[in-house]
């Protein structure tokens, strides 16, 4: 047996350690990287082997203890909520964690992560006082560690990330993205404009089409698409990548750019959602639409509310107000109702909403049976499946896709859905599930598809897109003409291929350098919310210093911003 191993060296501390340390190693590696899990105790293995070998902790020849605090601490516990965000969310997403921070995270549904983040932090500090003993009794970590803090800091992606968005606020062009953005604007009008079904379904990517990787779980979608017009190949740009961010592309069109520390109260609650820009709302609004919104948890949580308020809707509904009209008020999850609940709730909406009969209506819907990390699977998708192991997303993605074809269904038969036009698309692609091998082994896409008047069923167009293209090409579909087939930073897809998407001119990744250099589109999102512009010595306002067009010839160069240079 080893000497590691065996009973007596087993008890010392410095084994304790040494396997709390290489425990934390191995899983952190696991995590980030895509290694399997049985990896974890082969990495944990040959760090106590090194241990044994090197003899750390014990030293040949040992110089007094010294009580000192490493400086790695800091570092190390950055690296750890960079890692459990990873495991978390498959993807770390700044935007995101700064957006929330404003917006609200209170009434979130997420207390299973919550246990999970207990269980991280009681990781994390046995992993440091391990760390800190082994630096106190061994004079060689003493003289290695602050080297291993500057190797933390410089390979924390985390870290990496905040600077790039601290650039911004100092690069020469941070005009880039608002140059090329175009005010939403209603030209014409059909003679009878139809009603509007927006149904956001979370997380379920049009990825899972792919009936090799993923069976049945999307066929249901497929059912619904061959009735309408598809669109394959809608990718998913930073600042798009979470539901408010997927909502206000698609109906703003423009990536979610956080206010940030161009934030005048920075951290401060916020009582304005994107302000700064017209969207879906607010044009049918004063075209005479009557707006709804309904959703299964709290429009508390991320500014749900507070957009939907604040861009034209009449009607806001989510777990508050929605809970006490159940006829069995326990049937609930930790965000809010079940989508079979929602579902009958929003055709109880647009039941009343006809029956007043005062104009054209729109109604915006956000499910939750795809919510990773492994779904909210509602009880008549139990009956109709059979029992849920509670960990299997493509579960999950079945019930969802499922239920929405049954809600369309019914509406239809219900002669609910004359003259209207139905859109599902998915808010975002999915983050961390039990798919994710799967869905990151190589192209992903969202869910978009359109389904009603004037729409050729069994259509598929395949472009190069992005969420924000959503915006002009459902109003384009709803018969209304805009301006040059634009509307925000979208491209109609209905247009054609001469009229360019920004993804198809100019790629993803470059695009998504430009948004981590852009300035001037954020504070025109969060117009009211952000400083004003610099004024000059005399005290009049600085004029821009970029002429806003669509594509200038300045930037028809085909100049790349350094970032990707």
């Amino acid at each position: 047996m080893l000497p590691m191993l065996s009973s007596t060296p087993f008890r010392h501390p410095r084994w304790w350690a040494l396997l709390a340390i290489g425990l934390s190693v191995g899983y952190a590696i696991v995590t980030v990287s895509r290694l399997p899990t049985w990896a974890l105790p082969i990495i944990a293995g040959a760090w106590l082997g090194a241990g044994w070998l090197l003899r750390w902790g014990a030293p040949r020849h040992p110089r007094p203890r010294a009580r000192v605090w490493p400086w790695s601490l800091l570092p190390m516990a950055l690296l750890g909520i960079y890692v459990y965000l990873n495991d978390s969310f498959g993807i770390v997403d700044l935007g995101a964690i700064f957006f929330h921070l404003q917006a609200g995270m209170s009434d979130h549904g997420g207390s299973d992560r919550l246990v999970a983040a207990v269980l991280y932090t009681l990781s994390m500090a046995a992993m440091m006082a391990a760390f800190t003993w082994l630096v106190r009794v061994d004079h060689r970590w003493r003289l290695f560690e602050r080297l291993l803090a500057l190797i933390l800091l410089a390979s924390n992606p985390l870290l990496y990330g905040m600077s790039q968005r601290g650039a911004a606020i100092v690069t020469d062009d941070g005009a880039w993205l608002d140059r090329r953005y175009v005010e939403p604007i209603i030209l014409e009008v059909p003679e009878s404009p139809p009603n509007l079904l927006l149904l956001y379904l979370e997380s379920i990517e049009r990825t899972y089409a792919d009936g090799e990787r993923f069976g049945d779980a999307y066929a249901d979608l497929e059912v619904l698409g061959k009735q309408g017009h598809v669109f394959e190949g809608v990718r998913q740009l930073d600042n798009t990548g979470w539901t408010m961010a997927g909502k206000i592309a698609s109906q703003c069109g423009t990536p979610l750019m956080p206010a940030g520390l161009l934030h005048d109260r920075q951290f401060s609650p916020l009582d304005k959602v994107v302000p700064g820009v017209n969207c879906l709302g607010d044009l049918l609004a004063e075209q005479g639409y009557r707006l709804s919104y309904l959703g299964g948890a709290s429009t508390a949580f991320a500014g749900k509310g507070l957009f939907y308020e604040g861009h034209g809707f009449d009607t806001v509904m989510g777990r508050e107000e929605l809970v006490p009209r159940l006829d069995d008020p326990d049937y609930v999850n930790n965000w809010g109702l079940f989508d079979d609940s929602l579902y009958d709730f929003t055709a109880e909406e647009i039941r009343r909403l006809e029956t007043e009969g005062e104009g054209p209506w729109g109604v915006v819907n956000l499910s939750i049976a795809g919510h990773a990390p492994n779904g909210y699977p509602a009880r008549s998708c139990r009956e109709r499946q059979g029992e849920f192991d509670g960990v299997d997303i493509l579960y999950s993605v079945k019930c969802s896709a499922w239920l929405a074809r049954d809600l369309v269904e019914r509406l239809e038969e219900e002669g609910l859905l004359e003259n209207t036009l139905v859109m599902i698309a998915s808010d975002h692609l999915t983050m961390r599930v039990s798919a994710w091998d799967q869905l990151t082994a190589g192209e992903r896409d969202n869910t978009f598809m359109i389904l009603g008047p004037g729409i050729e069923g069994g259509t598929r167009t395949r472009r190069e897109a992005s969420m924000v293209d959503l915006f002009p090409t459902l109003l384009e579909a709803m018969g209304f003409t805009i301006d040059g087939h634009r509307a925000g930073l979208g491209a109609s897809l209905l247009a054609g291929p001469d009229e360019q998407t920004l993804v198809e001119r100019h790629g993803l990744e470059p695009l998504n350098a430009r948004m981590r250099e852009e300035n001037a589109l954020q504070q025109r999102l969060w117009e009211g919310l952000v400083p004003d512009r610099p004024q000059d010595s005399e005290g009049e306002e600085s004029p821009p210093t970029d002429e806003q067009v669509v594509e200038s010839p300045h930037d028809a160069t085909g100049e790349t911003p350094a970032s990707v240079q």
